[in-house]
């Protein structure tokens, strides 16, 4: 009788950035590659404007101000980490348009970057987005592909 409420939930994450999706282990990073943090899946970005890939609040802005950190409705924690090294660029090349507690919906712009800077200045621009509280999750369905910013979906996930 009480079927529905046993029902998976299950969560659609639209494209942080415009760009190429990369499979998380092809990421060239042995913590990102190796699902140390969590899993998910890499976009090498076309474009520099990263948004929100759904709605919730900022939970970290890292004083370097290239990751992101989103809490979902859901209690979905999601990384968006903009490189590859770039922790060592020391905030240079990126502008950050929120801060943590902050209230977002899909689409708010959270950052620019200067991948020319990037790429010329650190490892790579593959930017890994990882669901770190990846124990909540019953299945992850990564897209592949070009995908567009606040637009296409780059992962379905359903929560246990």
């Amino acid at each position: 009788m009480l079927n529905f409420l046993k029902r998976k939930r299950e969560i659609s994450m639209a494209a942080p950035m415009t760009g190429e999706i990369i499979e998380i282990d092809k990421v060239p990073d042995a913590v990102f590659a190796g699902k140390m943090i969590g899993d998910g899946l890499a976009i090498k970005p076309s474009e520099g404007t990263v948004v929100a890939p759904c709605n919730g609040k900022i939970i970290q802005v890292f004083p370097t101000n290239h990751a992101i950190g989103i809490l979902t409705p859901e209690g979905i924690e999601l990384l968006i980490h903009i490189g590859l090294d770039t922790v060592n660029l020391k905030g240079n090349g990126f502008k950050v348009f929120v801060a943590a507690g902050d209230d977002v919906k899909k689409g708010d712009k959270l950052l620019e970057v200067d991948l020319e800077y990037v790429s010329n200045n650190a490892k790579s621009t593959i930017s890994p987005i990882i669901i770190t509280n990846i124990d909540m999750i019953h299945s992850l369905s990564v897209k592949k592909g070009t995908v567009e910013e606040g637009k296409d979906a780059i992962m379905d996930i359903q929560l246990k």
